[in-house]
């Protein structure tokens, strides 16, 4: 079965309530200072324009990269969140990465 789009990866997350919402994989990143890795999701199907709330967890990628809904820890520490919005505020602010 061919995905829709292949360039864009998605993930499904279930809430407290156990509703499920899929999201895209807006990126991912690693960071030395905390030795984690990242990713920050977007709902899925929002138009270009549109603002949303930016997902963000740090993750433990399976071997192939892959991540899981139960791969998904939460920020907790207010130093991490810092870093996590100055490298996606890096990440809005170049135009590239919207082409």
């Amino acid at each position: 079965m061919a995905k829709e789009n292949p360039e864009i990866d998605k993930i499904t997350l279930v809430d407290d309530n156990g509703d499920e919402a899929l999201y895209e994989v807006l990126f991912t990143f690693h960071s030395e200072e905390f030795d984690k890795s990242y990713i920050l999701l977007v709902p899925d199907g929002v138009e270009e324009d549109e603002q949303v709330d930016v997902q963000a967890y740090i993750f433990n990628p399976e071997e192939d990269g892959e991540a899981k809904d139960g791969d998904l820890m939460p920020i907790e520490d207010d130093t991490e969140w810092a870093m996590v919005e100055e490298v996606l505020n890096t990440f809005l602010d170049d135009d590239a990465n919207f082409e």
